[in-house]
């Protein structure tokens, strides 16, 4: 009867667990939205956020942004489950092989995950993150966020238990920095050339 019991508080809490960290932060974000509204009146909302979509590229890369570090914290923090030791492999992921011989992709997605990420950051963000475009400077902004933001994740992950903390993680999101600073300036090259012409 103990071991139903136990069964059934772990299942419960943990159903709980799961989507909690997501609850909050879209409960939050739609305070935001509430209170905007309350203020203005819901249809003048929406009218002006449609509009703000229209006529705004800046609202339009704010949202893709905004949308795919969503994107990115469904899949790394937010939709997973709980583990019992989140430092069990923490020099793990370095192959496309795990300890079972079993064929993985982490270390693919690890690179692709960055590499929207850190193109849609310097796009949206240019004005802050680079006073001046160079090659270097784009380089390095990549880079570095990049890394920061896996770390984040990584200490989040094990902290909250979300996953394991592994180095590779960091090495491999960093790499995809790297590869999403590069496509950018690519971009932004062909970008201005054409606009020259």
């Amino acid at each position: 009867m103990v071991e139903i019991i136990s069964k059934i508080t772990t299942n419960i809490l943990t159903a709980i667990y799961q989507p909690f960290w997501f609850s909050l932060i879209a409960a939050i974000l739609f305070m935001f939205l509430y209170l905007y509204a309350e203020g203005y009146g819901w249809k003048k909302v929406i009218k002006f956020w449609l509009t703000a979509f229209k006529t705004s590229s800046a609202f339009r890369r704010m949202f893709c942004l905004a949308f795919f570090v969503m994107l990115m914290l469904m899949r790394t923090l937010l939709n997973r489950n709980m583990w019992e030791n989140p430092l069990s492999n923490v020099m793990g992921g370095w192959t496309l092989y795990n300890e079972k011989g079993e064929l993985t992709t982490e270390a693919i997605e690890n690179v692709l995950l960055m590499i929207p990420y850190t193109a849609l950051l310097l796009w949206t963000l240019k004005k802050w993150l680079l006073k001046k475009v160079t090659l270097g400077r784009i380089l390095w902004q990549g880079i570095k966020y990049a890394f920061l933001t896996s770390a984040a994740i990584e200490f989040l992950q094990l902290f909250l238990r979300l996953g394991t903390f592994q180095l590779s993680d960091l090495f491999y999101n960093t790499l995809g920095g790297l590869l999403g600073s590069l496509m950018y300036y690519i971009g932004y090259k062909i970008k201005y050339r054409v606009k020259d012409k």
